[in-house]
């Protein structure tokens, strides 16, 4: 319940940030832009208070089909949405593109960075914190200069560069050692993103960049998937992981099992008995909370997620909200698909709706399993539902249909359909594209 009565000053219609002024309606800050943060907003629409989304970015991404701009499948702009967007649809929303570097949750502040102004601080009455993952690289952070990974729209689109451009190497080098080494693509870590990557990847080489170039035959590209768990997919049921394994092998994907990574260089991966020689290491392997939960001071788990109760607060906390990958929910850990995030962000917005209208929710958050989903190259996807377990043709249109539904705005389902047709019935993938540099750095560099 709303137990306080202090209200707040706010950068929305009109008032200075830095005011002391007073304000009528409540402010409810949510911190990040993704499922979570995008459902809790939603949710509150209508509500009587005024509504302020904070993200480093000025959008959300689709994350579930950024593999697919990492291999030219999609243009960045068809699996990200303006954040902006949400505000033509919402009176009470305000959004400010600056990322939050602390949170003091007994003066109810945040300081937020801006790429533009100077930190400054901004108050709150209610609070939800969504800031999604961020990769680890269990303790070898060095690893990410020779092994990006992907979860952001830079990520993909210097993933598919390097993609890309080993084949161009490929193509002009006459080392014989060299053009094996540019045409091998590591891929470390076999979850979803891992499969669906080396999937896409094997269709591009051996059918998108068919007869593209004279010197090589893109078909002889080797792709090798690390696992340190004993099967793919480790999350889903082991007949799924199964299907999985032998479709991947199919596809000329090399899978490797039970191996940890030990080094990862410019010209190649070292793990537990070997080494392989490669130009190109991709990171799909683990993920661990924001440095900002920490900041927030409250109790977290080994991974650095806060822990949560039935409400999805924090210990001690009335009016704080901690939601997604981001928590620890009830002392066990939850999937760490978009259903979580999104049905916490809707419940979460929810609650904070009926305290300013004096209501009372006496009934915590309770996840529905909408199922888990995986797809593996054309024509082929698994899914798993409780008990329920299928895979093959039917469960890849059923992905493709689900994905596609949940897209944020009419403009992205129908690039994509269009998009996704094309590369169906032809194999090209049109967003096949290496960034030049700006012709301001190549300037400077001419004499």
């Amino acid at each position: 319940m709303l137990e306080h009565s202090r209200r707040y000053t706010g950068g929305m219609n009109g008032r200075s940030e830095n005011s002391d002024s007073l304000s009528e309606r409540p402010r409810i800050v949510v911190v990040g832009g993704g499922f979570g943060g995008v459902a809790a907003v939603r949710s509150l629409k209508g509500c009587d208070a005024d509504v302020v989304l904070i993200d480093r970015r000025n959008h959300s991404i689709f994350q579930p089909l950024l593999y697919q701009v990492a291999t030219a499948v999609l243009a960045p702009s068809e699996v990200a949405t303006p954040l902006r967007q949400l505000v033509r649809q919402q009176a009470n929303l305000s959004v400010i593109m600056g990322e939050v570097s602390g949170i003091d949750l007994s003066s109810r502040q945040l300081a937020v960075n801006s790429p533009h102004l100077s930190t400054r601080q901004l108050s709150y009455d209610f609070l939800v914190v969504a800031p999604g993952v961020q990769p680890t690289y269990y303790g070898h952070d060095e690893f990410a200069t020779h092994a990006p990974c992907l979860k952001t729209l830079t990520d993909a689109e210097l993933v598919r560069a390097r993609i890309l451009a080993a084949y161009e190497l490929a193509e002009e080098t006459s080392d014989a050692a060299g053009r094996t080494r540019a045409l091998t693509f590591v891929l470390v870590g076999a979850g979803p993103t891992g499969v669906e990557l080396a999937a896409s990847l094997a269709q591009m080489a051996r059918v998108t960049l068919r007869s593209n170039f004279r010197m090589i035959d893109p078909a002889e590209t080797r792709i090798v998937l690390l696992e340190s768990a004993p099967r793919v997919l480790p999350s889903f049921h082991p007949a799924l992981s199964k299907k999985v394994h032998e479709h991947l092998l199919k596809l000329g994907v090399e899978i490797q099992t039970g191996l940890a990574v030990q080094g990862v260089d410019e010209q190649g991966v070292r793990f537990g008995g070997g080494r392989i020689e490669s130009n190109t290491v991709l990171w799909t392997a683990g993920v661990q909370a924001t440095p900002l939960i920490r900041t927030l001071g409250v109790p977290t788990d080994r991974t650095g997620r806060a822990v949560v109760d039935e409400f999805l607060r924090p210990a001690g906390q009335k009016d704080v909200f901690v939601i997604g990958d981001a928590a620890l929910f009830d002392g066990r850990a939850l999937p760490g698909v978009a259903q979580v995030a999104i049905q916490q962000g809707r419940y979460a917005g929810e609650f904070i709706r009926a305290c300013i209208e004096h209501r009372t929710i006496t009934q915590g958050f309770r996840y529905r399993d909408r199922g888990n989903m995986a797809v593996v190259g054309k024509n082929f996807a698994v899914l798993e539902r409780g008990k329920l377990r299928l895979s093959g043709l039917l469960t890849w249109c059923l992905w493709a249909f689900l994905h596609v539904l949940f897209l944020p705005q009419l403009q992205n389902r129908l690039r994509v359909q269009t998009q996704w047709l094309w590369t169906y019935l032809t194999g090209q993938r049109s967003s096949r594209l290496i960034p030049e540099p700006s012709s301001t750095a190549s300037s400077r560099r001419e004499p």
